[in-house]
């Protein structure tokens, strides 16, 4: 009688095979890195020991030039862009600053997109210092009549200035509609200017964006509008010359005070991790060199009555990111520094 061999298993030639000989790691795996090597590596800064140099208050309502000058958590207020609420400055406006201490780098007169104003006021002429435009962008300016007009409103702003501000008050970031007719408003602005004419675009109202703070950040990771918010910031970054300013959001709640370690549902602590959600994406995807710093809000909220609690929830939303010196100078102040014309 005979039998049927068995078959080999699968994976195994003719006989088996010896299991492998496991590499042996050096003691040095085992052991704690050397100085020479913790030098090579070192660990980021503490938080709490990162300041800025100085700050420069890059978007300061002139309806707040009052509060210029004050210290920011021990950080001097050195220069701040003023921004008129209409055309005309009224007499005097900048020698009360003058008295502060606080140096205007830049002037931002207003102008609305329905229009092409046809006369301007130019204050550089008699103050000395430059001068930039500034204008806000609503939901009203996406129906496509009012965007037509929007348009070359603003090709005429960028023709005649060489930095505009806009004051972004839809929620562009969150909503792929709204987003398009902005995205649409910008190409078609920048579209006809000459090849060496260079303008300098910067947004506010959209870091952080317009945000719900019911919403936990476990179901913002998730959600809809922040992977819009996601999309939409890289996509804007692709605009050449584009800069984004890290100013007071409007999530319809006062900005919270110092950190209260007591507490379990401390508000400072409970902003900085959504803030830091959304710094994220737009580090990512513009680099320190392209953020600027500003205490206040939007022209369609009040003024803050603490600037000084804004800025320490930017600060320490940086800090706590591993940022490092460079970045917080920039941000701070060396990036309004060099778009805004001052040394």
């Amino acid at each position: 009688m005979s039998f049927a061999q068995p078959l080999p298993s699968p994976g195994l030639a003719s006989g088996r095979r010896r299991p492998k000989n496991l590499p042996s790691l050096p003691l040095s795996a085992f052991s704690p890195p050397s100085t020479g090597t913790s030098d090579m590596f070192p660990l980021p800064p503490t938080p709490s020991a990162l300041f800025p140099g100085e700050v420069i208050d890059a978007h300061l309502r002139s309806d707040a030039l009052e509060r210029a000058g004050l210290d920011l958590a021990g950080t001097e207020v050195a220069g701040a862009v003023l921004l008129l609420n209409d055309p005309s400055m009224p007499e005097g406006l900048l020698q009360s600053s003058l008295t502060q201490n606080v140096r205007i780098l830049s002037v931002a007169t207003p102008f609305e997109l329905s229009a092409i104003p046809s006369d301007y006021p130019d204050h550089s002429e008699s103050s000395g210092i430059p001068q930039s435009f500034y204008t806000s962008y609503a939901a009203s300016h996406e129906a496509p009549e009012a965007r037509s007009q929007a348009i070359e409103t603003l090709r005429w702003a960028f023709s005649n200035s060489r930095l505009v501000d806009i004051d972004v008050q839809s929620d562009i970031m969150s909503n792929v509609a709204k987003y398009e007719a902005f995205e649409d408003l910008l190409m078609k602005a920048t579209a006809e200017l000459p090849g060496d004419r260079k303008v300098s675009i910067v947004l506010s109202n959209i870091l952080p964006p317009p945000h719900d703070l019911s919403l936990p950040i476990v179901k913002l990771l998730a959600d809809p509008s922040y992977r819009n918010y996601q999309a939409h910031t890289a996509s804007l970054s692709l605009f050449p010359n584009l800069y984004v300013k890290f100013t007071p959001p409007m999530w319809n709640q006062t900005i919270p005070g110092p950190a209260d370690p007591t507490s379990e549902m401390d508000q400072h602590r409970e902003w900085k991790r959504k803030i830091k959600m959304f710094i994220g994406p737009v580090l990512e995807a513009y680099g320190y060199e392209r953020i600027i710093f500003g205490t206040s809000p939007s022209f369609a909220a009040p003024s803050l009555l603490n600037p000084a609690d804004w800025y320490a929830l930017v600060r320490e939303s940086f800090a706590e990111l591993a940022v490092d010196q460079d970045a917080i100078d920039a941000i701070f102040s060396l990036n309004a520094k060099r778009i805004y014309g001052g040394p």
